[in-house]
């Protein structure tokens, strides 16, 4: 099957979903098929353990509380507001990179969000984009 830039399947599924609607999904990305004992066990459930002892799973942190949790430095801030001017992000949209880009400090173990972080939340976003041209 082609992948999602040239593939005729993917964009018309893309196009029939509203672009409120697919603002509103945390992350779109085409994945491979991982062995059922592979390591992403391991980190999904380090993650998890991160995020409990932080009161909740990212995607369930109001985006006011998350703002006071987790300060962005200036360039997580530059590289999400470049995104938000070049894709033309919603606020819903905007408010899931900022909670993707947390799940991603998280899987990496990191201390705080880093600029890193926040580009690849707003790759991740990028997928129906790109698709939908």
């Amino acid at each position: 099957m082609e992948t999602c830039y040239t593939g005729a399947i993917i964009q018309r599924y893309l196009g029939k979903i509203s672009g409120p609607l697919l603002d509103c999904v945390d992350l779109r990305i085409e994945v491979s098929a991982v062995p059922y004992k592979g390591a992403a066990r391991q980190r999904v459930q380090s993650t998890r353990a991160i995020q409990q002892r932080r009161g909740c799973h990212d995607s369930h942190i109001p985006v006011n509380r998350w703002r006071k949790l987790h300060v962005l430095d200036d360039a997580s801030e530059h590289t999400l507001e470049m995104a938000a001017g070049r894709m033309g992000l919603s606020a819903c949209a905007h408010d899931r990179i900022l909670k993707a880009d947390l799940t991603i400090a998280d899987l990496a173990a990191a201390e705080a969000v880093s600029a890193r972080h926040a580009a690849g939340a707003v790759q991740y976003r990028s997928l129906d984009r790109n698709c939908r041209s």
